[in-house]
């Protein structure tokens, strides 16, 4: 088996679990909530039912994080096999980057989970997986329905190395940690505000708060470093830095999203569903600067192989 088929199964084995783990989490909340108890009387056995706070069999928790953990793993391997089989980084078109903008995801949120746990309140955050392992699930199914798995050779503004693995890479990850602010902020709505959770399966929300601003705290700086790398590579593709190219705009767009979220937060004191709308309008623009200006805007970024 060459590196190129290696990296393709490995992509297929990440894409079912993650479509395992997203099944587990979307689960969690939404296992059927009544126990039955029995009791004797002198009336004969009597059988009352009571509302359950669990979320589900114990195992099925454990078994999410531990299906996101080997997409993690399966994921990380297809890129690698894909860099061997390739020659270069593997975000060099839409394939290998929706891939890897997913593998991202899981990561990200895994690493979350992992160092979160519970709230205050004993609630875990894996409430947060049901909306965003779903959503690297869509990118996968999206790779393998629209984009070309084959391994092809760099066009000639994409051939310095360094520069793009640096740009790139960089971009992909800080998609990937804005991407855990909108799940937190998606829950955060179906939550509500108030000091009385309205689900008690879910994060609280001035949990969900923290966890958003926490992932824009980590992702924000690597979205403005890749913009500026994206900006140094623009200098030695194209003779310049800046020429509000499509792509360009559209990054510059979405950083100002998030810069306005963590001024009217942070400085402002804005809380509540005012910031949580805010994220999802700027993942909104994630998506909108990642799949609509490389597949329908024609300009010097529209080089995404399909």
């Amino acid at each position: 088996m060459n590196a190129e088929q290696l990296a393709y199964n490995a992509f297929l084995a990440g894409f079912a679990f993650t479509a395992i783990a997203s099944a587990c989490y979307v689960a969690l909340p939404i296992w059927p909530r009544v126990t039955y108890r029995a009791a004797a009387t002198d009336a004969g056995a009597t059988m009352t039912v009571a509302a359950s706070a669990s979320g589900g069999p114990a195992w099925l928790g454990p078994a999410a994080s531990a299906a996101t953990w080997l997409a993690v793993a399966a994921l990380g391997a297809s890129l690698a096999a894909r860099w061997v089989a390739s020659g270069h980084p593997p975000y060099a078109n839409m394939w290998e980057f929706t891939v890897g903008f997913g593998w991202g995801i899981m990561l990200c949120y895994a690493l979350f989970e992992w160092r979160l746990g519970r709230d205050e309140h004993g609630a875990p955050v894996r409430a947060i997986g049901a909306f965003l392992t779903p959503v690297a699930l869509a990118l996968f199914a999206v790779s393998l329905a629209f984009f070309p798995s084959e391994v092809r050779p760099l066009i000639p503004a994409l051939q310095a190395n360094r520069i793009l693995g640096a740009h790139v890479a960089t971009m992909m990850l800080s998609y990937a940690a804005l991407s855990v602010s909108f799940g937190a902020a998606a829950v955060y709505l179906l939550q509500g505000e108030g000091e009385r959770p309205r689900f008690a399966r879910l994060p609280s929300g001035e949990a969900l708060e923290e966890i958003a601003n926490r992932s824009v705290l980590i992702g924000f700086p690597m979205l403005a470093l890749g913009v500026a790398l994206g900006a140094y590579w623009a200098h030695n593709a194209w003779g310049r830095y800046w020429g509000w190219d499509p792509k360009e705009t559209s990054a510059l767009v979405t950083w100002l999203i998030y810069a306005g979220y963590l001024h009217s937060r942070n400085l402002r004191g804005w809380r509540g569903k005012r910031s949580a709308w805010v994220l999802i309008v700027g993942f909104a623009a994630v998506l909108f600067t990642y799949f609509a200006v490389n597949l329908w805007v024609s300009g010097l970024h529209s080089y995404a192989g399909v």
